[in-house]
């Protein structure tokens, strides 16, 4: 029996797909339309072979809390290497810091990551093959254990908390 979910898996990702697609085309034709609505079924359908599986949100409300707080985060981010770089009597002090991972799950381990990345001032360079631990360079360090109880408690311990517990 054909259901919905069969034939289109993900309905977030082909609404998204059309509304790109029609952004691109700058237009919305009938042709247009229906090109972009039989693109936006099929990909979905031929790539779903290669998606990990996708975890289930535990607290959607954190979630949207999570969502926020990056948000804040790299604004509040901007502005401080905004300062650092327009200040020229203050001397940056970059390093490298290796993050110990509290995160068992590839999912939650790349939304971190990427977090932090995301973050202007820090980004994630590498994780370690035991995934056990990312490899931060961070543009400004006063204290290394100061940044990673800051990233443990803001990032990793809600997406936890979100995905995992």
């Amino acid at each position: 029996m054909i259901t919905p979910r069969s034939w289109l898996p993900t309905p977030l990702l082909s609404l998204l797909l059309l509304v790109v697609w029609l952004l691109l085309v700058t237009s919305i034709s009938f042709g247009h339309v229906l090109l972009g609505g039989v693109l936006a079924i099929v990909i979905p359908l031929i790539s779903q072979r290669f998606w990990d599986v996708q975890p289930n949100v535990k607290k959607p409300g954190m979630l949207l809390r999570y969502a926020l707080r990056v948000l804040g985060d790299i604004i509040r981010a901007n502005l401080e290497v905004s300062w650092l770089i327009l200040n020229p009597r203050r001397r940056m002090r970059p390093t490298f810091i290796e993050y110990p991972l509290m995160l068992e799950e590839r999912f939650t381990i790349t939304l971190l990551a990427n977090t932090i990345t995301l973050t202007p001032g820090t980004v994630s360079a590498n994780l370690r093959m035991d995934g056990r631990s990312l490899l931060i360079h961070a543009l400004d360090v006063g204290d290394e254990q100061a940044l990673i109880d800051e990233i443990r408690e803001r990032y990793e311990q809600p997406l936890k908390e979100i995905y995992e517990c």
